[in-house]
């Protein structure tokens, strides 16, 4: 076997997992969200920078603040599906980053005192911390819709502020009725991989 990963482990995480576009009514809870997160904390960023912010949309109120910003395709299953997370960055993740990068904490003035540098930094860590985001829902034995249809100012406005950047939409529960599209091709090997 070449890879250490256990073949069911595999199918759960990547073979046999999907972008749901249902849900069931089974309740996510946040022990579940927390035990997600404790695993793809691990997971490598750039300096530890670890820039992602996650906000858990549970109130009706504020579910419904959300769907008004979404885009038409996306509205219905952001409005039924048990949780819904907004992934952000924190443009402002270098005063961690002592703590976060203890062996050379002048890291947070010597490589990120200028904002565009940070925002362009957060935003690639952001979204690296995002797909180990999804990977951890998929352990947890949970289905994640991620979404980008959405109107992000307005998304920023409501529930974030200026120094936090929104990077995409995921709604999270036990899959649905009906609750996959056909599986799209993807690139072989041969098509993606050159050695020189």
């Amino acid at each position: 076997m070449t890879l250490a990963l256990d073949p069911t482990a595999q199918d759960l995480l990547f073979r046999e997992a999907r972008t749901a576009n249902t849900f069931s009514a089974e309740p996510v809870t946040d022990e579940q969200i927390q035990a997600v997160y404790d695993l793809v904390k691990y997971a490598p960023t750039a300096f530890n920078q670890s820039p992602l912010r996650v906000v858990l949309v549970r109130s009706e109120e504020a579910r419904e603040r959300l769907v008004g910003h979404m885009a038409e395709g996306n509205q219905a299953k952001t409005r039924t599906a048990p949780l819904v997370a907004i992934l952000a960055t924190d443009n402002e993740f270098h005063e961690e980053l002592p703590a976060l990068f203890p062996h050379f904490p002048q890291a947070k003035d010597v490589f990120f005192a200028e904002r565009p540098v940070r925002e362009q930094s957060a935003a690639l860590n952001g979204a690296l911390q995002a797909a180990y985001f999804i990977m951890g829902v998929r352990a947890a034995g949970l289905a994640a819709g991620p979404m980008t249809g959405f109107d992000f100012a307005g998304v920023q406005k409501e529930f974030l502020d200026g120094d936090h950047t929104p990077l995409m939409i995921v709604n999270i529960g036990k899959p649905g009725e009906n609750p996959w599209f056909p599986r799209s091709p993807r690139l072989s090997y041969e098509q993606v991989v050159t050695t020189v």
